[in-house]
Order: structure tokens, then sequence, then C-alpha cells
């Protein structure tokens, strides 16, 4: 009989899910260029962990060596939420959500290389059985969208670096304080870059000192407190009744619930072709046959692949 404790958590997970599965929706819903919707979404994030002491205290016990890597690995995430919600204006929902499919194989080739882990062969056969369904998504949508396509990918090779790099400094921080750290600075790397932006990508670019519509800021609100903070927080509890991996399966939904929400929200589904949904099949079944294989192995720290999407990078810790 399962406990109590492990099916509220099992809920809790995937409402998470669910939640971050709106992320490419309201990307969808809000007007602002990729750039400034990031450094909105950052910022906000930022401020509301700014109030609580315990961020603070969690600073001052990190030593400079320690808040310089978070920082440099904040500039990752800012990279990948650009890139993602830039992807989103490329192309649209369900193909950006696609493409963070992508960031599990990736992260099978990545993290030996960051982390020093034994390579497997096995990992990199699955991200090779993975390029059919590559292939067949970029088949089933229309052509105007490939450049979304190829920019989601950026964005999932930033997801892959991050959470390859966090692992290595799992035990170094709180997680609210490596959170407020991290998108402090990719906030202010965001800052940086609005400049110049235009000359680099022209399509993501837009002004930071224009203020959100109500909608939009309504919007943004919604995404940094509902899709971000709250998920984040609600992980992290039932993060201390389940394992890793099955934690990991169920975030390996998120490309699915997004789907289906810009099917029922946005039509999406009449942009698509049948190619793209036996495309994200075949993904998703190579994605999923991963996680499998990974349950096998001897159990470790060192072994366990962790997806770690939006600020939810530091979740381990509890573990």
């Amino acid at each position: 009989m399962r406990n109590p404790d492990t099916t509220r958590a099992l809920w809790q997970i995937h409402f998470c899910v669910l939640l971050w599965g709106f992320t490419a929706i309201l990307g969808k819903l809000i007007t602002l260029p990729a750039l400034p919707l990031v450094w909105w979404r950052m910022l906000l994030v930022t401020v509301a962990l700014a109030l609580l002491p315990r961020v603070w205290r969690g600073l001052a016990a990190l030593s400079t060596r320690t808040r310089l890597a978070y920082a440099g690995i904040g500039m990752l995430v800012a990279l990948h939420w650009l890139t993602f919600y830039g992807a989103i204006k490329l192309s649209n929902a369900s193909v950006a959500a696609t493409c963070m499919a992508f960031a599990t194989p990736m992260t099978a080739l990545i993290e030996p290389l960051l982390t020093r882990q034994r390579f497997r062969p096995g990992d990199l056969a699955l991200g090779l059985l993975s390029l059919p369904g590559i292939w067949l998504v970029v088949g089933g949508v229309p052509a105007g969208m490939h450049i979304g396509i190829l920019v989601g990918v950026v964005s999932a090779f930033f997801v892959a670096t991050f959470g390859s790099l966090n692992k290595r400094l799992v035990d170094a921080g709180d997680p609210l304080t490596v959170t407020a750290l991290e998108l402090g600075t990719g906030t202010l790397l965001l800052t940086l870059l609005a400049p110049l932006m235009p000359a680099l990508v022209p399509a993501f670019a837009g002004s930071l000192l224009t203020l959100p519509s109500l909608s939009d800021a309504l919007w943004l609100l919604l995404l940094a407190l509902a899709c971000t903070l709250l998920p984040y927080a609600l992980y992290l509890v039932a993060l201390r009744h389940l394992s890793a991996f099955t934690a990991q399966l169920s975030v390996n939904l998120e490309p699915i619930y997004a789907i289906v929400l810009a099917a029922l929200l946005f039509d999406e589904q009449q942009e698509l072709h049948a190619r793209f949904y036996l495309g994200v099949a075949i993904i998703l079944a190579v994605v999923f046959a991963q996680g499998i294989l990974a349950s096998r192995r001897k159990p470790g720290p060192a072994d366990e692949h962790v997806e770690l999407l939006g600020i939810s990078e530091s979740k381990q810790l509890v573990e």
C-alpha cells in the first residue's frame, strides 16, 4: 500500500509540472518581445526572494568563489529563458516545449564532461535514437518555424549545461539563496545585453524601460509567482518523499502538458502536421527510456540525471 505522503507528493509534483507547462502558454500570451519578458520575470522573482531574511543570511554564508560560480550559472539560466521564449515567439508554444525534451539526452553527453563522471555509451545511443524524432518534428512544422526549432534546441543546450554545473555545487548553498543569486545575476546580464540585442538578435530585442501593458503585467505576475515561485516551493516539499528518478519522470511530462494546453487555448494543432506529433512521441519515448535505464543503475548522487528547468535547478538540495 502506497504511503499517503508519497501519494500527496506525486500529486504535488504533477501540479508543479502542469504549472511549468503554462510557462509556454504565458510566453505566447505576453506580447512583450523575448528580452523584456524574461527580464521582468527574473526581476520579479528576484525582488520577491530579496524580501526574505533567509536569503540574505544564506548569501552571507557563501564564499566569494561560490558566489561567482552561481553567478556564472545564473547567466546561463538567463540565456536559457531568453532562447526559450524566443523560440515561442519564432514558432509556437508546442514547438518550444517539445524542444525542451532534448535537454535530457544532451545532459547525458554534457554531464560527464562537466562533472567528470564516467561516459556511458548507452546514453549516446539513446541520443542518436532521438534523431528520427527530430527529423519528423522539423518536417511537421511550417518552414517559417524552423528557426524557432533551432533556437529551442539552443535553449535545451543551456538547460543541460547549467543543470550539470549546478550538480557540481549541489551542497554549496541554501536553495532559495542560490535561486535569488542566479536570477539576480541573470537579470543584470540581460540589462547589460539590452542595448546590444538589436544588433545581436533583433528578433529578441525590446526596450526594458517601457512598462508592460496592464494585461502583460498581470500575465507576468502570474508567470513569476504562480509558475515559478509556487511550483518551486511545492517541488521542494514533494521531493522529501520521492526519489529524484520519480520526480524526473514527472517533469518529462511537461512538453505533453504544454502541447495539450496550446491545442486547447490556441488551436495550435491546426498549424502542425501529424509528423510533428509522431516526432514528439519518439523524442519522449527516448527520454523515458533513458530514465528507465538510469533507474536500473547502481544508485548514487553522481548517477542521477536531473533536468533542472526554470528556477528549480536547486531542488536536489532537499534530498
